[in-house]
């Protein structure tokens, strides 16, 4: 879905202006702003619909283009050729294409303080922790398996002793027993699986050391500079939307199913299932989007381990000093 909130509204308007009280000649002149989901409609993004229709960016001053993603679409490809604003993406994609493109970019927040990816398998024969994957067949997207490299190393697992093999966001082959294990958002496939008729447990890979964000919050540095004002005013707005989503998961998915989340072939069962399931990783005592130092430092351990070189500078949190 691509939505311009209120942009017909705002153009058949202006002949009014001069008529108009000041909130209307407010929202008349709204900023536009292009948002890069990195995914497809989805719980992943409930927060930025809250926020959309309560009419949180409006009254931010912003004029929001919500633009989906899916797995064709390439974040980071969006705000190099300014099509987008800011994006989302993960620590590992982007900060690669900092050390090794030059890519100009700045991680500015966080949705997600833990990375909701982890290794799935089924209750019957469960995979409880890293060291249960020796021997047996895991089945990982080709993107995250430095990821999953990275996690091995840091439990002192073998690599060679786990049978890696390609995964395609699909849980058939583990639900007909083909694989052992697969690597998927533990916030939605264990429903997906148990709609098949099976039971599924899950870990984290943060929790065995792999400690990295998810979801961060990408600008360009040129973005930066020109478009602050809008950047804060969007974070505040998306903060809004995330926190009213987020006290009561099960309300909101309701109301989209005809909107937001239609055409995606998932039930709103399962999308109140993610909603709820991402509440912890999301919720941060320091506000939604924070960044710790002491996050920020595990971030760039956990990369390190991935052979990736991230520094602290590839992070910046004076924007987070403004929301």
């Amino acid at each position: 879905m691509r939505m311009t909130l209120n942009r017909r509204h705002f153009i058949g308007l202006m002949g009014a202006a001069a008529a108009m009280p000041l909130v209307a000649r407010r929202a008349e002149a709204a900023t536009p702003f292009n948002f890069q989901a990195s995914w497809i409609n989805d719980a992943e993004f409930t927060g930025y619909f809250v926020a959309a229709d309560k009419g949180y960016y409006k009254e931010a001053g912003l004029d929001l283009n919500y633009m989906s993603g899916g797995p064709d679409v390439i974040p980071e490809s969006t705000i190099i050729a300014g099509k987008a604003d800011l994006t989302l993406t993960t620590p590992d994609t982007t900060i690669t294409a900092i050390v090794e493109q030059g890519a100009p970019f700045k991680i500015i927040g966080a949705q997600y303080q833990k990375n909701p990816i982890g290794i799935v398998s089924l209750a019957k024969k469960p995979i409880r922790e890293p060291k249960d994957l020796i021997g047996k067949t895991l089945a990982v997207p080709p993107v995250n398996v430095v990821s999953v490299e990275a996690m091995l190393k840091i439990s002192g697992i073998d690599r060679s002793k786990v049978n890696i093999v390609p995964y395609a966001y699909d849980p058939t082959p583990l639900i007909k027993g083909e694989i052992d294990a697969s690597l998927d958002f533990t916030t939605n496939v264990p429903f997906t699986i148990k709609q098949a008729g099976e039971e599924a447990i899950s870990f984290l890979l943060y929790d065995f050391g792999f400690k990295i964000f998810n979801d961060t919050v990408v600008v360009t540095e040129e973005t930066l500079k020109t478009k602050r004002k809008e950047i804060v005013a969007f974070l505040k707005a998306s903060r809004k939307g995330w926190e009213e989503n987020l006290k009561d998961p099960t309300a909101y998915p309701k109301q989209f199913a005809d909107t937001w989340y239609k055409g995606t072939g998932r039930s709103i069962e399962n999308e109140i299932y993610f909603n709820t399931a991402q509440k912890p990783l999301i919720e941060s005592s320091k506000g939604i989007f924070s960044m710790s130092e002491e996050a920020i430092a595990a971030n760039i351990e956990s990369l390190a381990a991935a052979g990736i070189k991230a520094k602290r500078d590839h992070f910046d949190t004076t924007v987070l000093e403004e929301v």
